[in-house]
């Protein structure tokens, strides 16, 4: 899952930090935050256990695997972000932008926890409202091309937005298919949680 579904996926303001900055701190770290951004962090790991262990998931990188291999599940955690934006069930047009400021917000009040190089990709994730705007095939477009410029051993021309163009009903199939079984266990875990506290 990318950016958006992982801040969806969240039952209190602590677990969004926690979310966001998986990604971007080392394991031995994780113990350095408070408890309620542990807990987004453990929250982002078993969001991503799960993800990588569904059956439509391994669906979804079909679309992809000829074209970048490994890197196929990266692809996939873009396209699903798109479908979670455009997922009118889970929120209003005017519910996906209160929560992108939502977003926002909580992670300005927590800046001191934030580690320097996601300040600064956050700065232009508010600025050109990532959050909200992955319900555009633009915004796809663009997230695909920096996964591409990331990653080393990938040609920087290789046609993934088209591949996700061309698959879309495919894609959406997976989602509809992956994301309420994911929503299930999301609240487990956090149920799991909240018996520590």
């Amino acid at each position: 899952m990318n950016y958006l579904a992982h801040s969806f996926l969240t039952f209190t303001d602590g677990q969004i930090v926690g979310q966001f900055l998986e990604d971007f701190i080392k394991n031995r770290d994780r113990f350095s935050f408070p408890k309620k951004i542990q807990d987004g962090i453990t929250l982002h790991r078993a969001i991503d256990t799960f993800t990588d262990s569904h059956p439509a998931i391994h669906e979804a990188k079909k679309v992809f695997a000829p074209l970048v291999r490994l890197y196929a599940g990266a692809f996939v955690d873009v396209s699903m972000d798109y479908f979670v934006a455009n997922d009118l069930s889970l929120n209003s047009l005017q519910g996906w932008k209160d929560h992108s400021l939502k977003v926002y917000r909580v992670l300005h009040e927590n800046y001191e926890f934030l580690p320097e190089n996601f300040r600064r990709m956050f700065e232009k994730m508010e600025q050109d409202n990532w959050l909200y705007n992955y319900r555009y095939d633009q915004n796809i477009k663009f997230s695909m091309r920096n996964v591409l410029n990331k990653a080393k051993y990938l040609e920087k021309n290789i046609p993934v937005f088209e591949a996700f163009l061309n698959n879309k009903e495919t894609l959406q199939q997976c989602y509809d298919d992956f994301f309420p079984d994911l929503w299930e266990h999301a609240k487990g875990v956090n149920a799991l949680l909240q018996l520590e506290n």
